[in-house]
């Protein structure tokens, strides 16, 4: 199944993106690097530049159908860059309309709030996103992962780099149970 990892050209905290990425590729899954434009993506440890990685495909250029599932990793510019790039929200949204999983972790939820999917649902986050989360109609709650089937698809979130193993462990599993179903 290929996995979308959607990440703006720079600001990804980069270990947010990498062990996903191992963890999607050691379950036998094919990660995408997905950007909104073309060449590669600066990824940062905290504030500090980190390592740059290839884009694979671009926002726009490319379908939320084309993928089983959508991995959101954070960093505080990250989803803040996405959020402000309309194709970026549209690609995110049709992962919700069309029942796809969706797992975001420590400031993601910033891009999920744009994209107006998260009234109704449970998740969590980097605990300063919680007044957003709420005021966007979501139910905030500190937990190392949060796994919420109150919508069209499987959206499962987590607050920081310290819950990477739970956050892997639980979207992996939900990204195993949308490809049964197909």
């Amino acid at each position: 199944m290929r996995i979308a990892f959607l990440t703006a050209p720079a600001g990804v905290e980069q270990i947010e993106l990498t062990v996903p990425w191992r963890a999607v590729t050691g379950a036998g899954h094919k990660p995408v690097l997905v950007s909104t434009i073309p060449g590669d993506v600066r990824a940062f440890h905290h504030l500090d530049k980190a390592d740059r990685f290839p884009v694979d495909e671009v926002v726009g250029e490319v379908a939320a159908e084309s993928f089983g599932g959508l991995i959101l990793p954070g960093g505080v510019a990250n989803p803040d860059f996405l959020r402000l790039n309309e194709r970026a929200v549209s690609f995110v949204r049709d992962f919700f309309e069309q029942g796809r999983p969706v797992a975001a972790i420590c400031h993601a939820p910033w891009t999920l709030i744009e994209a107006d999917v998260v009234r109704g649902r449970v998740l969590t986050s980097w605990p300063s996103l919680r007044t957003d989360i709420r005021n966007a109609g979501g139910q905030w709650v500190d937990e190392q992962v949060v796994v919420c089937d109150h919508g069209p698809n499987k959206l499962i979130t987590s607050r920081k780099p310290d819950d990477l193993k739970a956050f892997c462990e639980a979207f992996l599993e939900q990204f195993a149970k949308a490809k049964e179903a197909v």
